[in-house]
């Protein structure tokens, strides 16, 4: 029986960066990758925080030449209600930046990652799954696929929202869903995007442009499941002449590539991301809309925190309650993520006038205020940052009125 000191199960990027982040940080990882059963075709987009941390691992040089920065994201009301809201966009120059992240296909990232794990000394890779997993007082043992049985002092469960290692941890989760269906789908346009992201706010959800290199973007369109679905069927010049007219011709002509996808949307968070020798990374501790480029972002700040709880100190064990301190360490972040994505998300869809004044005003004081905008923008790239510019800010301000 081989023996690890971390077993990371689910092979996407969570789970891969997260094998990769611990192996580098001196662990003995095991990282189990199955084949995915069908070929992601969507993108992500990694805020500053999350790029940093991939080039501290080696990675992002590599894929850089397959992202498009975002230098402006902008938001538009495109809803005809009675109230509607301003024009509002944040310019990454205005928080110091030269983007504030980039998007790329997943499907870039994945061959890069399991070349790199490949590579790693202290990672073995099989692209096989965990049949079984018994959490035991001192160790985690696996049975995988063909009988191997693997030994780890802990287990990162980066499966997904069906997730085995959250089930054989005990954790329960609260399950939620909302009336709609995210059409993913990547489009070429014949203007070019200059690496602005325009989202619109429509009445059934987000209509969310992002660039990607050369005259192309990716999009996620919130729709009705039946509205979803039947542009899904469309044929393709059909379906192209739809997402131009929703976006108003700001790309010009647009040209709806192959692989469009749709995706019910539902949200889903474990009662407790880590217990015992147990951590729960990415949707297998919490799943929601893809709605302000959230999602990976947010699994990566699971993964640097777990790299600092199991880094190894003077080659010291991993410690039983390694899991308690994780779920402690991650509450905060993920809960308030989670219920602001939330909140944004069934505000579009309220009838209710009080909810669509709330979510006006709001947006109608990001756009006046500078400095509020700034917060929002420091607080989005990196959570804490814009928290921790006030103190400097007054102090430059103090400073400026002495001078």
């Amino acid at each position: 029986m081989d023996s690890f000191d971390i077993a990371v199960v689910g092979g996407g990027l969570a789970g891969q960066i997260a094998a990769l982040a611990l192996a580098r940080s001196g662990r003995k990882v095991l990282s189990l990758t199955p084949p995915a059963p069908k070929q992601d075709q969507r993108t992500t987009a990694l805020m500053d925080q999350s790029i940093r941390f991939l080039e501290r691992l080696g990675l992002w040089a590599e894929v850089r030449a397959h992202a498009a920065a975002l230098s402006t994201m902008q938001i538009l009301d495109g809803t005809s209600r009675l109230l509607r809201a301003p024009p509002v966009a944040f310019r990454s120059q205005e928080v110091g930046l030269d983007a504030f992240g980039y998007n790329f296909a997943n499907a870039s990232l994945l061959p890069v990652l399991e070349a790199a794990l490949d590579r790693e000394p202290n990672a073995t890779r099989k692209p096989v799954v965990a049949e079984s997993i018994s959490i035991l007082p001192e160790r985690v043992e696996l049975r995988l696929e063909g009988g191997e049985i693997a030994s780890a002092a802990f287990v990162i469960g980066a499966d997904g929202r069906r997730s085995m290692v959250r089930e054989a941890a005990g954790i329960d989760v609260r399950n939620w869903f909302y009336p709609q269906t995210a059409l993913v789908l990547n489009f070429r346009h014949s203007l070019p995007h200059r690496n602005v992201s325009t989202e619109f706010h429509t009445e059934t959800g987000p209509f969310t442009q992002v660039p990607l290199p050369g005259n192309r973007s990716s999009l996620v369109w919130v729709l009705k499941p039946e509205e979803a679905e039947a542009c899904r069927e469309l044929p393709r010049d059909a379906l192209s002449h739809k997402v131009e007219a929703r976006m108003q011709s700001l790309l010009g002509a647009v040209e709806v590539e192959d692989g469009v996808q749709a995706w019910p949307l539902s949200g889903m968070m474990a009662k407790q991301f880590g217990k015992g020798r147990v951590a729960l990374v990415g949707e297998a501790g919490h799943v929601f809309p893809p709605i302000g480029a959230q999602g990976l972002n947010l699994s990566l700040r699971d993964i640097i925190a777990l790299q600092d709880i199991l880094a190894p100190v003077s080659g010291g064990d991993i410690a039983v309650d390694a899991g308690d301190r994780f779920d402690r360490r991650r509450r905060v972040d993920v809960a308030s993520r989670t219920a602001s994505v939330d909140l944004l998300n069934r505000s579009l869809l309220s009838d209710f006038l009080p909810v669509q004044m709330m979510r006006a005003a709001g947006l109608h004081m990001l756009s006046a205020l500078p400095p509020l905008r700034g917060l929002v923008m420091r607080e989005g790239v990196e959570p804490g940052r814009g928290l921790r510019s006030i103190p400097e800010a007054i102090k430059e301000k103090l400073t400026r009125r002495r001078s």
